[in-house]
């Protein structure tokens, strides 16, 4: 390829990928995805916050030994902008013609490093801040004005972008995340890797989700739940993820009285194969950006009942994919499923059209595409 290459006089595109760590993530997973997929003329290389992470291992697969910039703490100390100037000869010394960052803390060291070096950087936002004060949020919409370009995720992201922003529409594309269905299948296929709690034939709704931030709004499921118990329907619900508010939310569904029937199963690795057992699943964020945890259940062919929030309209269509609640509404999440649960064949029929809009759509291969146009667009490198 590099003598191809240099026969035809085509220089390659050399690449940083900068992230904040490895721990499992959507944003995580997409850059793997991206170090998988983007074409082998391109001079990759990683560069992270924190070498940490048990997706690190595959990072070290594909033949990645990332650089690491470490912030040691805050922000707001020297070691800042001694890591700024690291980078920035670090990226000169490379050769690098283009960043891609995708988060908040990196990007606070990549942009203005990247600028220093005299290379083109592309800032990833891939949420609607919702988790940011409003310090950082400023900072964050200031350092993102300084990129070349600015990849949005979801369509609720640009308008944030252009809207409360600022940014000219031109400088900001939306790419959707993608998914490797021949990878999820055979995650499927290789079957649960821990056992699930028996169902007894009663219908079961999975949410998989952290617990470590209030935005997920775990609670309006248990509500939902405690709702159709009250009127005698009876649903299972398994939740996925882990964080500091699992107790409280274990202590909930003990008072509401759906305990029996609320199975908390912490982080697994076999969501797959998990979502492929259940009757629907649901996801009910006051916020969101494009969810992964989404994506993977309209790939395993559920109906998934989603807040209207973020990415969220992006993926499901109402009354087609699945079905949109407004968030913070437990009992229109209640509606939703007593719907799925009395109409059998409609959610089969919803379930069908979501796989099929994840394969057309959302496809790794479209995602690593679009990248790769953006990145010579921008790198201005034929």
């Amino acid at each position: 390829m590099r003598r191809e290459e240099a026969r035809m006089g085509r220089e390659p595109l050399r690449l940083v990928q900068f992230t904040r760590s490895f721990h499992i993530g959507g944003t995580e997973v997409q850059v793997l995805e991206l170090l998988r997929g983007l074409p082998s003329s391109y001079r990759l290389q990683v560069s992270v916050l924190e070498d940490a992470g048990p997706l690190i291992g595959s990072v070290w697969k594909l033949g990645h030994a990332p650089e690491v910039f470490s912030l040691k703490g805050t922000l707001a100390q020297p070691n800042t902008l001694v890591q700024i100037y690291r980078l920035s000869r670090w990226l000169k010394q490379h050769r690098v013609h283009l960043v891609h960052v995708h988060d908040f803390y990196s990007s606070i060291l990549a942009v203005p490093a990247a600028k220093l070096a005299g290379a083109k950087v592309i800032v990833g936002r891939l949420d609607l801040s919702h988790w940011q004060g409003k310090a950082r949020r400023l900072l964050h919409a200031q350092v993102t004005r300084m990129a070349d370009h600015v990849i949005a995720n979801a369509e609720a992201i640009r308008t944030l972008l252009v809207e409360e922003e600022g940014l000219p529409r031109s400088r900001v594309s939306v790419i959707h995340n993608g998914l490797d269905l021949v990878r999820f299948d055979a995650r499927t296929a290789e079957g649960l890797k821990d056992p699930l709690p028996e169902t007894h034939g009663i219908p079961t709704v999975v949410h998989v989700a952290n617990m470590s931030h209030p935005v997920k709004r775990q609670e309006d499921l248990l509500l939902a739940l405690a709702m159709l118990r009250h009127e005698g329907t009876r649903l299972n619900a398994w939740f996925v993820g882990d964080g500091p508010r699992r107790p409280a939310l274990e202590k909930m569904a003990q008072e509401l009285g759906v305990a029996d029937g609320v199975h908390f199963l912490k982080h697994r690795t076999d969501v797959p194969a998990l979502y492929g057992r259940a009757t629907f699943g649901v996801l009910c964020s006051t916020a969101e950006g494009m969810s992964n945890a989404v994506m993977e259940g309209m790939a395993a062919g559920l109906p998934m009942v989603v807040t209207r929030v973020g990415g969220n309209p992006d993926l499901i269509v109402d009354g087609e994919r699945g079905l949109l609640v407004d968030p913070e509404r437990p009992a229109q999440l209640a509606q939703a499923f007593r719907r799925l649960l009395a109409n059998p064949e409609e959610a089969r029929k919803m379930g069908k059209a979501a796989r099929g809009f994840v394969a057309r759509e959302l496809s790794l291969e479209k995602m690593v595409r679009q990248h790769d146009a953006l990145y010579r667009q921008v790198a201005q490198l034929p």
